[in-house]
């Protein structure tokens, strides 16, 4: 990372002083959530630091704004400055990832998502009572209006990617929102391979004919080929929703091209604003005109008011990520990750599918006699954050986990270099293989563990060598 300005160091502390006239205790954890991630090696694939510029936006009076509605077409007055972040956040969008539409009102990932679950309702379903109530609008309607529109949008049909096969939660999981909007099928992966069976899930959309396909993951840690995906949704009469949340800084970054590339193929895209992307905490939605102006309709639909300055720091996220040093970035964390993949395997690390080629990688701890909630623990009582996951067919559920998932964008941030994530490999392994599960009076514990003596206190130094010669926010000084 470049060195911070003196200045901005001065910002922050007069920016920490003020907050603490009002409740310390904040300001406080806010010094101390920068110490806390500079002291461990960050591997949440979901996680990674937004750039300075992009912090600093958000703690601004465009916050106090209220402008429900879209560009324009407000059912606030005073919305000027509204308007101008917004359309600027949806140039660079469009302009950053070659989409016909952008919307970036999203709070979140899964405000995306249900924004594209709902604009494909809207525009697809057939709906007598759509059609006989014509231009009416909400005002108009009657509750037996109501009732059949409910009856006439219950349980279309949907299949995303299974949750313990690398899916999310938001595609399909029966206790999401998702589960309870549609009747859901999933698709997993080849047992033998842990990849995505493209003839398995073929066969099941022609059995089940689901009005939406969904193609994306949480924690599946290879490439998708879009152009197969678009094939069989075309093939039974499916809309392609693609969740890229993951993803999203690959693909600006132009690491995935061709087929692994989604704008081409897919009919809506959703995703965060952070994770590989860099940007702040946040969610956005690309479609096709042929669904534009459902998208538009996320607020009132699904969103309440748009966050003003969520969306300036959402446009310099953008702006930021159509530069060739994020395309440098973004290719190195590619290189990384496979690096950490190699380095594991190496080490007697059981990776699901064998390895990574994108951001990835998921860790199989079984073979340790550990859980995911143990390895998770151990590892971070040894200064490495991760989190726990489930593998395909994982016999701990989703609560315990077999699985440990890793990713590498916020080190790539950091500028760590495929040499030192080799070395990250060896903290892993060495913790995974001096950690046991505890024992107690009813048998060995899915939850407890127990690190052999010293080892912890040494990945932790080791790690923090990693650390300093890779600064967080360097200059900052609070």
């Amino acid at each position: 990372m470049t060195t911070v300005p003196a200045q901005s160091s001065q910002i922050y502390r007069s920016i920490l002083d003020v907050v603490a006239t009002v409740e310390p205790r904040i300001a406080d954890a806010t010094a101390q959530e920068l110490s806390d991630q500079r002291a461990s090696l960050k591997l949440i694939a979901s996680e990674n630091y937004a750039s300075l510029p992009t912090l600093m936006v958000m703690g601004t009076w465009l916050s106090d704004k209220y402008a429900e509605g879209t560009i324009g077409h407000r059912f606030y007055a005073g919305c000027r400055n509204i308007d101008t972040v917004e359309a600027v956040a949806a140039e660079h969008a469009e302009a950053l990832f070659g989409a016909d539409h952008a919307y970036v009102q999203p709070h979140s990932g899964i405000d995306a998502n249900l924004v594209a679950y709902w604009a494909i309702l809207s525009h697809r379903v057939e709906s007598p009572t759509l059609k006989r109530l014509g231009a009416a609008t909400v005002n108009d309607l009657s509750e037996s209006d109501w009732e059949d529109l409910r009856r006439e949008f219950n349980s279309q049909k949907v299949m995303g990617m299974s949750l313990d096969a690398g899916g999310h939660l938001t595609h399909g999981f029966r206790h999401n929102i998702s589960g309870k909007m549609f009747s859901q099928h999933s698709y997993g992966t080849d047992p033998e391979t842990g990849l995505i069976d493209y003839d398995g899930l073929r066969s099941a959309a022609r059995e089940f004919k689901p009005l939406i396909i969904v193609a994306g993951y949480s924690a599946y840690p290879r490439r998708v080929n879009f152009a197969r995906m678009r094939e069989i949704a075309d093939e039974v009469g499916a809309t392609l929703f693609v969740d890229m949340a993951h993803f999203a800084g690959l693909v600006a970054g132009k690491v995935f091209t061709g087929e692994e590339n989604p704008i081409p193929y897919a009919h809506i895209v959703a995703s965060t604003t952070h994770k590989s992307l860099r940007g702040p905490r946040g969610g956005f939605v690309l479609a096709t005109q042929e669904y534009a102006s459902a998208v538009d309709k996320g607020c009132p639909m699904v969103l309440g008011g748009p966050l003003g300055h969520v969306m300036a720091a959402k446009a310099l996220a953008f702006a930021e990520a159509r530069t060739p040093a994020f395309q440098t970035y973004a290719a190195q964390v590619a290189t990384n990750a496979k690096a950490l993949a190699e380095g594991l395997m190496k080490r007697g690390v059981h990776l699901v599918t064998g390895g990574t080629d994108n951001h990835l990688v998921l860790m199989d701890v079984s073979n340790f006699g550990l859980t995911g909630r143990q390895a998770e623990s151990a590892l971070l009582e040894s200064g490495v954050v991760t989190n726990r996951n489930s593998v395909p067919r994982d016999p701990n559920g989703a609560w315990y986990t077999s699985g440990v998932r890793i990713g590498t964008p916020a080190l790539t941030t950091r500028g760590f270099t495929a040499a030192e994530f080799d070395q990250v490999a060896d903290l892993i392994a060495e913790v995974l293989k001096s950690t046991t599960p505890a024992v107690g009076p009813k048998g060995a514990s899915k939850a407890k563990y127990v690190i052999a003596d010293g080892v912890a206190a040494r990945v932790n130094a080791r790690a923090q060598e990693l650390l300093d010669a890779n600064p967080l926010y360097p200059g900052l000084e609070l």
